[in-house]
């Protein structure tokens, strides 16, 4: 809660570019076709209260309260706290990928975003005062989906001359390519000298159950098939992820971007993405 953790961040990463769906792509945009389904999925869950049973409208309530809390942007904030871009040209890896402009069925004049980075605000007594930052794009670095929640620094430091280390504990829920829960926290480095240096606990699936994860549409097929509604969204859930999205697409309407594109394919994103977190002191979790 507020007491405890200091922000959420939500990284939602795709190498890929927009492939066969170019003509469609260009009519929506990641703003439209990512946050206020799969996004907005990951932060209901992550911020919901625990609910009275694992019956899926008893989970489904408990994330609607979280999405028609959150608290939507005006205009003003719209221009300071959320980010859009579009990946030109570059490299992943060793292959040569082309600008969004220069994909089949994309205009070559566009200015469909590619890369959205927002700061959201959930106003209930569990969350007020803990920002949440979300990004996805597409061409970025890595293939990558994750939930970090960024804890407190602690209040009194017990070994005030020994150096410690930069961040404070970390909870990262990975979620593809790899499933999977860590925890950094501060340990003693070995020798006579008092360090601290950060170490990890890790979870992985794969590894204790020796299986790989099932992808996330044969899950829903399968629940489909079963008639479990859990990991599908309700109509007021819907409603909530819209109502953030909605006054960010009129202000970026009324205000087309003038620099597209504005970050390169097989980077991390715009600038502008890391400057909405270091205007608050903070920085995105680097994923390796």
């Amino acid at each position: 809660n507020r007491r405890y953790i200091d922000h959420v961040q939500i990284t939602n990463a795709e190498t890929v570019g927009v492939e066969q769906r170019g003509g469609y792509f260009d009519t929506a945009g990641t703003l439209r076709d990512m946050v206020p389904n799969h996004v907005m999925q990951l932060l209901s869950l992550i911020a919901m209260e625990s609910p009275v049973s694992f019956h899926a409208d008893a989970v489904r309530s408990e994330q609607a309260k979280v999405l028609h809390a959150l608290q939507p942007l005006v205009a003003e904030e719209v221009l300071q706290e959320a980010v859009r871009g579009e990946y030109g040209e570059g490299k992943l890896g060793d292959e040569q990928v082309p600008a969004y402009r220069a994909e089949p069925g994309v205009s070559p004049e566009s200015r469909t975003e590619t890369f959205v980075a927002m700061k959201l605000r959930i106003e209930n007594w569990r969350w007020v005062g803990v920002p949440f930052y979300l990004r996805s794009g597409k061409r970025l670095a890595k293939r990558h989906t994750e939930i970090t929640v960024q804890f407190k620094k602690t209040p009194f430091v017990l070994f005030r001359n020994a150096p410690v280390q930069k961040h404070s504990n970390q909870l990262v829920i990975q979620i593809q390519p790899v499933e999977g829960i860590s925890l950094s926290f501060g340990a003693k480095i070995p020798g006579p000298i008092l360090r601290v240096g950060s170490v990890d606990m890790s979870f992985e699936y794969s590894r204790y159950f020796g299986a790989d994860a099932y992808t996330g549409y044969e899950v829903l097929l399968y629940d489909c098939m079963i008639g479990d509604a859990t990991l599908f969204q309700r109509a007021d859930m819907v409603e909530g992820g819209w109502t953030i999205v909605d006054p960010v697409l009129d202000v970026w309407k009324a205000l087309p971007p003038t620099r597209f594109p504005n970050y390169a394919a097989g980077s991390w994103g715009p600038k502008a993405a890391d400057e909405l977190l270091q205007r608050d002191a903070r920085e995105w979790r680097k994923i390796l």
